[in-house]
This record gives structure tokens, C-alpha cells and sequence, in this order.
């Protein structure tokens, strides 16, 4: 496995690659678990090279989140990797990808502002422009990005499909503890008793979905009773919502195009998931 720790070098063995090879890429900000895992080993399955970098972006933070706290564990991140026959991986510096005097970013109109994004603001133009330059930098032909972050995946997309790159977004399935809750890398902030708290997320969406399986097909009805059973168990809902698969707008009647997204902060660790009701 071959560690590439500057942008030169990484420019140096995407010129030398056979190009016959399909190259997969995996970006993360490390601290790995097994949702991560489970993106490297379908990279490994589906592409003759598989990449994965570790770069933990400042540009998707705000001012009051958690950039100097979030976990951090390379010398394990490596020792996982290894052992999933990764070829690459990539660990570019904040001093290289945002040296001195850098102003150029790049953001997806309208669904950056939206979600997610209104509980963040800026979040979404950095999370667009650290992967544009990743990808400019690796060049790989396919990306696997994990399903938890919906909003995230159908923004990059978008971002791709806008200008034009080569590169396809290759969809992974949310990998989840044995009770439900998303793997996260947040979730090593919960205590023993937010840990049991956090069961709600998955219970809410498994509720909605039986209710819109058994023929509620209204928003408001569905949203509600997810908010109830978050409640419930002492979660505090930032947003839940109903939109589109395609184009996050919010909807007032369910079909089998739309998809349930919450964001609910457990203690002060702010968790989220996200299903289609039709699954």
C-alpha cells in the first residue's frame, strides 16, 4: 500500500497510471468504521486500483462546530486499509489543498442551502469544493460514496453532472449497528445512555415506513409520527422531512420517489439518516 502525502506526488502516479484501468476512489476523513469499510471493499471489487484519502476538510465546518474535536485515529485508519488491499492512500495537508490566499470555491445552487445546509451554512461549498479538487487530483472513473449522507451524494451529482466530469458516483448502502443507528464516526461522542437514545432515528424511519406501506401517503402524517418517537426518547429534532429523491424538494404526499430525511441531535452530537418509505 502506498502512502502519497503531497499533491505533486499524486499528480506524478495519476500521469504514470495505465490507463486501460479503472481507478476507484473513496474519499473519508478518516476515523474508519465499517460503513467506510464496506465503500473500500466495493472499490476493491469493481476497479483494478483503488484509492482512498483521509483528509479531514476545515471548509465543511462552521465557526461553532466540531473541526478541532472531531476523531482522529490515522495509525488505525492505515492498518484497516492495508488490510483491504487498498493501492493508495491519499493524505493531502490543509497547508496544500487551501495554501495562502486561496478564494476559489465552488457551490451547488439551491440544494446547498436547503436540509442540511440551512442548519450549516457553507457546509455543502466546501464538502463540493474539497471533492472537486480530489478529484481533479486522483482522476478516478468511479467514486463510492455511502447512502447516509443523501444530500450530500445527489449534490455531487448534480456537481458532476454540471461540469461535465468523467467521474460516476457509485451509491453504497447505509451499514448499520446491529440496532439500527448509522455508523458514524459522531457517534463516539454519545455516552452509554445517548448511545441507547439514538435507536430513535432508525425506529422513526422503520415507523414511516410501515405507516406509508399500510397506504399513509401524507407528509404531514408521516413526519409527525417520526417526530413523536424521536421525541419520545429525548432526541431534539433539527429538520425531518419528505422530499424527492432526485431534487430534495420537500413534498406533501409520499410515492415510492421519496425519501424520509432527518437530522436530531442527541445530547449535542447532531446525528442523521435518511430511508425511502418504499424500500
Amino acid at each position: 500500500m502506498q502512502i502519497i502525502r503531497t499533491l505533486a506526488k499524486m499528480q506524478k502516479s495519476v500521469a504514470r497510471r495505465d490507463r486501460s484501468q479503472v481507478t476507484g476512489f473513496v474519499p473519508t476523513m478518516g476515523f474508519l468504521h465499517q460503513g467506510h469499510l464496506s465503500l473500500v471493499e466495493r472499490c476493491r471489487e469493481n476497479c483494478d486500483i483503488c484509492v482512498v484519502s483521509i483528509f479531514v476538510n476545515p471548509a465543511q465546518f462552521g465557526p461553532k462546530e466540531d473541526l478541532a474535536n472531531y476523531p482522529r485515529d490515522l495509525e488505525q485508519d492505515l492498518k484497516l486499509l492495508s488490510k483491504y488491499g487498498v493501492d493508495q492512500v491519499f493524505l493531502p495537508t490543509q497547508e496544500d489543498m487551501y495554501p495562502s490566499g486561496y478564494r476559489t470555491w465552488v457551490e451547488v445552487e439551491g440544494w446547498s442551502s436547503i436540509l442540511c445546509g440551512a442548519s450549516r451554512p457553507g457546509h455543502f461549498r466546501g464538502v463540493a469544493t474539497v471533492v472537486l479538487k480530489l478529484l481533479h487530483l486522483v482522476q478516478p472513473q468511479k467514486m463510492f460514496m455511502g447512502s447516509k449522507d443523501f444530500q450530500q451524494t445527489v449534490i455531487l451529482e448534480k456537481l458532476l453532472q454540471d461540469l461535465n466530469l468523467e467521474t460516476r458516483i457509485i451509491r453504497c448502502p447505509i451499514v448499520r449497528e446491529a440496532d439500527g443507528l448509522a455508523m458514524s464516526s459522531r457517534n463516539s461522542y454519545l455516552n452509554a445512555e445517548q448511545r441507547i437514545q439514538a435507536r430513535c432515528l432508525f425506529q422513526a424511519l422503520q415507523q414511516a415506513k410501515i405507516l406509508y406501506q399500510q397506504g399513509t401517503n401524507s407528509s404531514q402524517a408521516l413526519i409527525q409520527v417520526a417526530r413523536e418517537i424521536i421525541s419520545a426518547a429525548g432526541g431534539r429534532p433539527d429538520y425531518i422531512k419528505l422530499v424527492d429523491a432526485t431534487t430534495l424538494e420537500e413534498r406533501d404526499e409520499a410515492d415510492d420517489n421519496t425519501r424520509l430525511l432527518l437530522a436530531v441531535f442527541i445530547g449535542t452530537t447532531r446525528l442523521i439518516d435518511n430511508d425511502a418509505l418504499s424500500a
